[in-house]
């Protein structure tokens, strides 16, 4: 019996670093005056990653849900949500970027080599009226708040797209665009 305890919590301890989630923080160098950072999260065991963004005015969050297929990114400045496919041949998976973000804390600055991959999304008008369409994490993030759904806009540019766009930096490896077409101030 005792061996069995004695067993039980040495898994325990072994397998705890394995299935936790972490924080990687990420000071944003070129965010005007320096101030802005963002700290990653990855939950394996959900199969989730939260990414926060602080810089004042221009915070958000990101939660992307493996599992359902979906990512939301909550807006502080427009105070909503807006809803998207995950495009998985873009977006990096929960392996990934586990492994790049644990080795950008380590460097303390972005990779050098490729540039940063692109998605745009153009927002619909459209409040959503059921979050659980998208998975038990997005409904936690977003019940109460205004939520949008968003569509990839494939080989689209922002220099030829007019509408407002938010720009979304994940490390240093994804750059998302939020496109307006008449999501409400």
């Amino acid at each position: 019996m005792k061996f069995t305890i004695v067993f039980a919590g040495l898994l325990g301890i072994f397998l705890t670093p394995t299935l936790a989630g972490y924080d990687i923080n990420v000071n944003d160098n070129n965010n005007s005056g320096g101030s802005g950072q963002q700290s990653v999260s990855v939950n394996n065991e959900h199969g989730v990653a939260n990414i926060d963004n602080n810089n004042g005015w221009g915070s958000w969050n990101s939660l992307w849900d493996y599992e359902s297929g979906f990512a939301v990114i909550r807006s502080f400045k427009k105070k909503s949500c807006i809803v998207h496919k995950m495009n998985k041949e873009v977006m990096p998976s929960i392996q990934a970027l586990d492994m790049l973000a644990k080795k950008d804390k380590l460097q303390g600055r972005g990779p050098e080599g490729l540039p940063p991959k692109s998605l745009i999304y153009s927002v619909k008008p459209d409040k959503v009226n059921n979050l659980d369409q998208f998975g038990k994490s997005i409904v936690t993030m977003c019940k109460g708040i205004p939520t949008y759904m968003a569509e990839e806009i494939q080989g689209a540019n922002l220099i030829l797209y007019p509408e407002k766009c938010i720009k979304v930096d994940i490390l240093w490896i994804l750059n998302i665009s939020l496109c307006e077409e008449a999501m409400e101030n």
